[in-house]
C-alpha cells in the first residue's frame, strides 16, 4: 500500500525538496569487498525521516550487505554512514538508534510473547512498571493482547512476525532495519501483514528499511525503493515512477512485466520520435521528445496492460502502434487474463486484458488472429 502523500511527516515528500530538507539517513560512497568479491560498489543514498524505503534487488545485488552495515554488524571497505546527523561508520551495533528484525524473527522458543517483547529492556535495567507498560503498547499495537503468554511454537507464522516487530519496536529505535520480514509467510498472509505493517509505522513514524527481493511487496510497502544490481543502485524512486518510468532495461525488466523490443531511430523531432522496430513488424510513434541520436538502436519497454487486443484492424494516428499476430498461449489468473501473442517475425508479445466480465463468451481464444495497439505515451524508450 503506497502511502498516500499526507502520511508523511509535515512536507509530504522530501525528497523532492532537498534544499529544505536534510536526510536522515546519508549512505556516501560505501564500497564493500568480501576478499577480491565487490559486495557493495560506490553506493550513495539519503533516506529521509519516517520514510519506508525498500532496498529491492535478486539475490547477490547487495542489499542485505547494506543492510548490515546500516546494522554495524559490517564495517564498509569505504565510505560513510551517517545517521540522524551523526557518523555511524565506526560505531558499534549497540551504540546505533537502530535494531534490526530478521528474516527468520529469531524468537527465544523458551520464552513467552511478552519475555520476549521484554527482553531488550530488561537488559537495559528499565523498571519493571515501565516494562510492563511498554510491552502491553506494543501488543496492543501488534494486535497480539490476548497472546502475551503463549511461547512461539503456539502462534502462527504472522503472529511470529508481529512478535518479532514488537520485540523489534520495544527499545524505540530511530531506525528500523527488516531483512526480508515477510518471506516466511505464505501469499495470502504475506498481503495481509503488509497493510499491517504499514499501518504500524505510520502510526509510529519510525523509519523503516526494509529488503527485499519481493517486487509486488516492494511496491506495496515502500514509499520509495532503491533497486539494487550487481552491488549498485540502479534506479531510486517511487514506486509508481519506478516502474512507469523505468530507467534502464534491467529495472523494466526486474519490475513487473515488460515486453521489450529493439528498433531504429528514423524520426527525432523534440515533439516526437518514430522507431522503426522489425521485431515489432511496424513502426512505434512515441509522443515525447527523446535523447537520442538519428539511426540510434534502443530499446522501447511497454507492459501488458498498455496494450490492447481486438479482431478487428483499428484505426491508429501517424500510420503505426498496431501489430498483428496469432494467440498462442492464454493464462487465465482469475481478475486478468494474459494473452501470449506470436508475431510474424517470431517475437512473441504479452498482453493483458481485464475479465470484466463474467463468462465472456466472446472473448478472444487460442489460434485467433489478433491486433494489438497501444498509445503514442504507453512505452518507454530506454537507451542502456
Amino acid at each position: 500500500m503506497a502511502k498516500k502523500p499526507q502520511q508523511l511527516a509535515i512536507d509530504t515528500r522530501p525528497w523532492r525538496d532537498t534544499a529544505n530538507h536534510r536526510p536522515f539517513v546519508r549512505i556516501k560512497n560505501v564500497t564493500k569487498k568480501f576478499g577480491d568479491v565487490l559486495a557493495v560498489h560506490d553506493v550513495s543514498l539519503d533516506i529521509y525521516r519516517s520514510e519506508l524505503f525498500c532496498l529491492l534487488g535478486g539475490s547477490g545485488s547487495g542489499k542485505s550487505t547494506l543492510l548490515r552495515m546500516l546494522a554495524g554488524f559490517e564495517q564498509p571497505t569505504s565510505g560513510t554512514i551517517e545517521i540522524d546527523g551523526q557518523d555511524m561508520t565506526d560505531v558499534a551495533p549497540y551504540n546505533r538508534p537502530v535494531n534490526m528484525m530478521f528474516q527468520s524473527y529469531a524468537l527465544f522458543p523458551h520464552m513467552s510473547v511478552e519475555q520476549n517483547i521484554a527482553y531488550g529492556l530488561k537488559r537495559d535495567h528499565l523498571p519493571k512498571g515501565e516494562i510492563a507498560d511498554r510491552v502491553a503498547e506494543l501488543l496492543s499495537l501488534v494486535k497480539l493482547q490476548d497472546y502475551g503468554r503463549r511461547r512461539p511454537h503456539q502462534l502462527s507464522g504472522g503472529q511470529r512476525q508481529r512478535v518479532a516487530l514488537a520485540r523489534a519496536l520495544a527499545k524505540r529505535p530511530k531506525l528500523l532495519l527488516l531483512d526480508e520480514p515477510l518471506g516466511a509467510l505464505d501469499k495470502k498472509l504475506r498481503e495481509e501483514t503488509q497493510f499491517e505493517l504499514v499501518k504500524i509505522q505510520e502510526s509510529l513514524g519510525v523509519t523503516f528499511i526494509v529488503v527485499t527481493h519481493d517486487q509486488e511487496e516492494a511496491m506495496t510497502l515502500a514509499t520509495r525503493i532503491g533497486v539494487m544490481n550487481q552491488g549498485e543502485i540502479a534506479m531510486i524512486g517511487e514506486p509508481t515512477d519506478i516502474y512507469e518510468f523505468p530507467n534502464s532495461r534491467f529495472v523494466a525488466n526486474f519490475i513487473g512485466s515488460a515486453n521489450m523490443v529493439e528498433g531504429t531511430v528514423t524520426e527525432d523531432e523534440p515533439g516526437h520520435v518514430r522507431i522503426r522496430s522489425a521485431e515489432l513488424g511496424c513502426d512505434i510513434y512515441v509522443g515525447h521528445g527523446v535523447d537520442c541520436a538519428p539511426d540510434q538502436l534502443l530499446w522501447w519497454a511497454i507492459r501488458p496492460e498498455k496494450m490492447a487486443l481486438s479482431r478487428e484492424k483499428p484505426f491508429t494516428a501517424h500510420d503505426a502502434n498496431v501489430t498483428a499476430g496469432i494467440v498462442e498461449e492464454i493464462a487465465y489468473l482469475g481478475d486478468i487474463s494474459v494473452y501470449q501473442v506470436a508475431l510474424e517475425s517470431g517475437k512473441r508479445i504479452r498482453v493483458s486484458q481485464t475479465n470484466s466480465v463474467r463468462g465472456n463468451p466472446d472473448a478472444i481464444t487460442w489460434d485467433e488472429k489478433v491486433y494489438i495497439t497501444w498509445s503514442d505515451n504507453a512505452g518507454s524508450v530506454l537507451t542502456v
